[in-house]
């Protein structure tokens, strides 16, 4: 599907509006029901219906009029909350969201698959009063009758007249009008070829009133009037009854042409509709009116109002395809002009500030701005070698500019891990169920910004270890009271940052990691010797190891020894870390670091022989230079009273020059709260690094993170801090 195609982004509006109203729902379980949530979780669904209405979508149009119908009566007090109620509007909140993805897959009609589902979910909404609702006399949605009628009088694609349909007040006779003297009037103002009578509302002829008017009528209406003419023939009957006038199908495309032609910028939905002909001033104002008074029952003034286009398509007021055109030629004025509407293209009230981009052309503008930063650093490389000193500053500001543009384009990636936190409530909530314990879940740092690149490919791992949490960690209800501790469990999802990296902790206040039975399950596998001797970090660290598993029965969610490895492979891919933290009985918490960014990074260009490194800026301390008298073989000094591990890099990769002896230097840096120093023989400067990966022939290669292009058109490797102050820390343990 094109990311142009206006279908797709319905839904993306529509996945969005359904993750809130499952946040909604999981606070209502929690015991909050506060009228302000209870319109929230109306309005987010009546936009899902009244947009796939725009649509043509019937059938998440009827399912969700539905849930809708339910959720008025909620907010009417007509109903309350108990029993399975959330757990049904849960269930067809994932309905909808299935209807959706088959959309997203080109399925623009209810699978046969999920017929059955769909069923079942109504029959469980109509014990919670899921009836179609009915207000001020007629229906929001066509009744079979009214469809059948359409049908019967010849409305179709291929005929070319217009569509009357008409419902009058029971009591027009009282005010001494005859419903049928104004069908005998339009047959004198043009052709009445058809007219269908509708009597569902007759009643048993012993109530009948014979003064009262029950009757309704659909008419295909043959005229050269306009629509505006044909409505000024209702004028005297407009308060008593109910008008909706279509055009002949075959103009649909001359008005979609005539919008999409108008000249005029900046209009509002209403204006471009009343313009082409299509909507009458009348008909504006009263669905001006249906959504002020939509807006009024809704309890919040400030909220959202139902978009326009909504209202008349759901009014039969004006057809799909042209409220489409309408919204698409306000949306290409927004584009085109300098002035921005008050309205926007929803109908609603309040200016466009934002855009939606398609994620593919920000990793676009992303890549591009890569290669300028090559290009840049190459351009400053010449001019330092002409040595033209205008042409230096001139390239100086230049390249200011450049890594502006670089902050903003990376800024424009940059996304809240809230919304990727917020998923687990749902997961929490079912799994607790599933395995009988009471979970809280707590989330810290929603706010927190990271690359969206980063969040995507972190959703599994935190899956993973939350589910792991749940079913290891916590313990149940009865356990935790025998413990002295809190029936309810608590579950501790928390981000931050710290030193150029963001830090997220899954942590949980159950058992903790039991070390004898992960040191005796490790012997018994044969990872480690029955005499050896083992750190309670490095007895920690086991459980990342593949196969690992201390479970005693294989359960749905964990036991076969498949999981923590992975999430160590996908932390690692990500240039981050992973690491336990647990005490017996008070919990265990697993903390995950992460670059901010995959992209490009400030970087301090360093040189070893004739190879040079980048090393991330964000984690270089300070350099010294190396103290006289250091044994080569030692691999610590002494920094100012702080015992500092080292690495020569010249020997950790072999590409020391055999004999030159040079001054050398170590580059102090820090992950998380370890230091170490690398050995170096240059200092070249701070730069701007876009990281290119290694190819699988590289991927074994221990301390190297990445690459980058220099200015001077060399390779230059990006070092892995993390995992060099780690191998450092090693010899050091080792050493002791």
């Amino acid at each position: 599907m094109s990311t142009n195609n206006p279908l797709l982004t319905y839904v993306t509006e529509s996945l969005e509006l359904l993750e809130q109203i499952e946040n909604a729902l999981l606070v209502m379980e929690q015991g909050r029901q506060d009228s302000d949530l209870v319109n929230e979780l109306f309005r987010a669904v009546h936009t899902v219906k009244g947009s796939a209405g725009l649509f043509g979508l019937d059938h998440i149009v009827n399912f969700t009029h539905v849930v809708e119908t339910v959720l008025d009566k909620l907010r009417a007090g007509e109903i309350k909350v108990e029993g399975d109620f959330i757990a049904v509007l849960l269930e067809c909140r994932d309905h909808i969201e299935g209807m959706i993805r088959d959309i997203e897959g080109g399925i623009e009609t209810l699978r046969p698959a999920r017929q059955d589902i769909d069923a079942s979910l109504l029959d469980r909404l109509a014990r919670h009063g899921g009836t179609r609702r009915v207000s001020q006399g007629k229906a929001e949605t066509p009744s079979p009758t009214a469809a059948s009628a359409a049908k019967a009088i010849g409305y179709t694609a291929e005929n070319d007249h217009w569509h009357i349909s008409l419902r009058f007040d029971p009591k027009v006779m009282h005010d001494g009008f005859d419903p049928l003297s104004f069908i005998r009037y339009l047959d004198r103002k043009g052709k009445i070829k058809r007219v269908f009578t509708l009597t569902e509302t007759l009643p048993a002829l012993d109530i009948l009133d014979a003064e009262l008017c029950y009757l309704g009528f659909e008419i295909a209406y043959q005229s050269d009037l306009d629509k505006a003419a044909i409505e000024s023939v209702f004028d005297f009957v407009r308060q008593d009854a109910t008008i909706r006038i279509l055009p002949p199908h075959s103009q649909v495309s001359e008005y979609v042409m005539l919008i999409s032609q108008s000249p005029e910028p900046n209009q509002r939905l209403g204006e471009i509709l009343v313009n082409c002909g299509t909507l009458t001033q009348q008909e504006l104002a009263e669905a001006l009116a249906l959504q002020a008074k939509a807006q009024q029952n809704s309890g919040a003034s400030d909220a959202m109002p139902t978009p326009l286009g909504e209202i008349l398509v759901e009014e039969h007021m004006v057809r799909p395809a042209v409220v489409k055109a309408a919204l698409e030629k306000q949306q290409q004025s927004r584009i085109t002009g300098s002035a921005v509407s008050n309205v926007p293209a929803n109908g609603g009230a309040s200016d466009v500030r934002s855009v939606r981009v398609d994620a593919d052309k920000l990793d676009c503008l992303v890549n591009l701005v890569g290669e300028l930063v090559i290009a840049g650093a190459a351009t400053q490389v010449v001019a330092k070698r002409i040595g033209n000193e205008d042409m230096v500053n001139t390239i100086s500001n230049l390249e200011r500019l450049v890594e502006q543009v670089r902050d903003s384009a990376l800024n424009l990636r940059m996304v809240q891990i809230g919304a990727t936190f917020n998923r687990f409530q749902r997961v929490v909530r079912d799994i607790s169920r599933e395995l009988g314990k009471e979970i809280n879940l707590v989330i810290t740092g929603a706010e927190t910004e990271l690359d969206k690149t980063v969040v995507e490919r972190l959703s599994d791992p935190l899956l993973h270890l939350v589910r792991n949490s749940m079913d290891h960690g916590l313990e149940s209800p009865a356990e935790r009271e025998a413990k002295g501790k809190s029936r309810e469990g608590r579950l501790m999802l928390n981000a931050y940052h710290d030193s150029g990296s963001i830090v997220i902790e899954v942590s949980d206040d159950g058992r903790g990691l039991n070390r004898e039975k992960i040191r005796a399950k490790a012997i018994d596998r044969g990872m480690i010797g029955a005499d050896q001797t083992l750190s309670e970090h490095e007895l920690d660290n086991l459980i990342f190891e593949p196969g690992f598993s201390t479970a005693d029965a294989v359960s749905n969610l964990s036991g076969r020894g498949v999981g923590m490895d992975v999430v160590k492979r996908s932390i690692t891919a990500l240039r981050g870390t992973i690491n336990v933290e647990t005490h017996e009985n008070q919990g265990t918490k697993v903390r995950v670091r992460l670059p901010l960014t995959l992209a490009i990074i400030e970087g301090f260009h360093v040189a070893v022989g004739k190879s040079s490194y980048v090393i991330p800026l964000d984690m270089v301390v300070e350099c010294i230079e190396r103290p006289e008298g250091t044994v080569s073989q030692s691999n610590y000094l002494n920094l100012r009273g702080e015992v500092l591990p080292f690495i020569h890099l010249g020997d950790f990769f072999s590409c020391r020059e055999p004999g030159k002896k040079t001054r050398e230097n170590i580059v102090v840096v820090q992950y998380s709260d370890q230091r170490a120093g690398l050995v170096v023989d240059t200092l070249l400067g701070e730069l701007q690094a876009v990281i290119k990966p290694m190819g699988k022939l590289f991927s074994h290669v221990k301390g190297i993170g990445g690459s980058t292009i220099l200015g001077t058109g060399e390779v230059a490797l990006v070092l892995d801090v993390p995992g060099l102050i780690g191998m450092a820390s090693d010899k050091e343990s080792a050493a002791a």
